[in-house]
């Protein structure tokens, strides 16, 4: 059976057909197509933070991107140019405490990532052109930003991307305090791209959009992270 993955969908105004701004549960289909190439399920999941039991069906949980996470997660006001998103937020950070507990693996993208971070005690920077002086990370409305980046020698982030030196971006938040999390991934400019946790099986938080590259090397770690489980305990 392919190892099956949870990953979370945005609810925004959709239209189709004839149907015009209509409320949708909804994931853009490169995530979808990420899995699935790796050898992967998919399943789409829609915010709902009444509990976790849907991670009993799930062998590992992707964080896709989308809206800010809500700066009152983390202790902080809002920056007038936040654009959260409580009911996912809600919905998410349920899912992500119980994967947490049971170790499932766990991928964060982009605002995935910053999500993890503030699981684990973190911070963001609500704006990050008011840190970096820029806009390269997001410099214009559905235009990705290329830029350079570096992993930290030794790291599962190092591994997974080795021979990658450019990634993708789309975000304006960023992780100014990863908390508990290890920073193994910088922008040239010294942001923050990637995190994890080396005491669990697979917890690694990305900034940039690997679901977009040719490669998603990140998702296809994810997958062969259940995989590699399941060889082990049959061979145990």
């Amino acid at each position: 059976m392919r190892p099956v993955i949870g990953i979370t969908a945005y609810v925004e105004p959709a239209g189709w057909a004839v149907w015009r701004d209509v409320p949708a549960t909804l994931v853009p289909h490169a995530y979808v197509r990420a899995v699935t190439a790796a050898g992967g399920r998919a399943v789409v999941l829609p915010p709902d933070d009444a509990d976790a039991d849907v991670l009993g069906m799930l062998d590992g949980l992707l964080l896709a991107g989308g809206a800010d996470v809500g700066p009152e997660r983390y202790g902080e006001p809002p920056d007038p140019r936040t654009e959260s998103r409580p009911e996912r937020d809600a919905g998410e950070t349920t899912l992500l405490t119980a994967a947490l507990a049971a170790d499932l693996p766990v991928l964060g993208v982009c605002r995935g990532m910053q999500l993890l971070a503030v699981a684990y005690g973190g911070l963001l920077h609500q704006h990050l052109p008011d840190v970096v002086g820029h806009d390269g990370h997001r410099p214009a409305p559905g235009v990705y930003g290329s830029h350079p980046v570096r992993f930290a020698a030794g790291s599962r982030t190092a591994e997974v991307m080795a021979g990658v030196d450019r990634v993708n971006s789309y975000h304006h938040q960023a992780v100014a305090d990863p908390g508990g999390l290890a920073v193994t991934g910088w922008a040239d400019d010294g942001v923050i791209e990637a995190v994890e946790d080396p005491a669990r099986r697979f917890v690694l938080g990305v900034q940039w959009h690997p679901e977009n590259e040719p490669d998603p090397r990140p998702v296809a770690a994810l997958v062969r992270s259940v995989v590699s489980a399941r060889s082990h305990t049959h061979i145990s």
